[in-house]
């Protein structure tokens, strides 16, 4: 099921007064439900009964009025996520980091990698410039839209 689609469910859910939903999409299978304000909501995706079972957990969305505050971004081309997942500054542990501050970049270069689903997504540069900062901590899960660079 694409990430898009699972986002707009997990944000239906978390908005309406729907506890729980499961939609079937050919072979794949995708189960929100929502819990108690002390617990996160969980979204499990089972594999076709044929493969080895696989479950993965997804915290949803929190709600607006629950959100932290942002904080105010600097002068810049800001550079967002394209997709939920987890934000890597590496492409392996120990390696170096693609980019650091005032590191020089050019459109099109790599500037992280985001682990959505299993699956390892280059993050490009969609500006020329300097880094001028890094909003996200590596290994922290990043939403749809999240300023995670500024380009300056």
């Amino acid at each position: 099921m694409d990430l898009r689609k699972l986002k707009t469910l997990i944000d239906l859910v978390a908005e309406s007064d729907i506890e729980e939903l499961e939609v079937t999409e050919g072979e794949s299978k995708v189960r929100i439900v929502k819990s108690s304000a002390s617990q996160q909501n969980q979204v499990v995706m089972m594999q076709p009964q044929q493969q080895h079972p696989a479950q993965y957990q997804v915290a949803a969305p929190v709600p607006v009025a629950v959100a932290a505050p942002v904080e105010p971004v600097s002068e810049g081309h800001v550079v967002k996520s394209p997709m939920v997942g987890t934000f890597y500054r590496s492409s392996a542990p120990g390696s170096p980091a693609f980019v650091e501050v005032g590191s020089e970049v050019k459109e099109g270069g790599t500037l992280c990698i985001i682990e959505a689903m299993k699956l390892l997504n280059e993050i490009e540069a969609d500006a020329s410039g300097v880094v001028k900062k890094i909003l996200v901590e590596n290994g922290q899960p990043v939403e749809f839209g999240q300023p995670l660079f500024i380009i300056g």
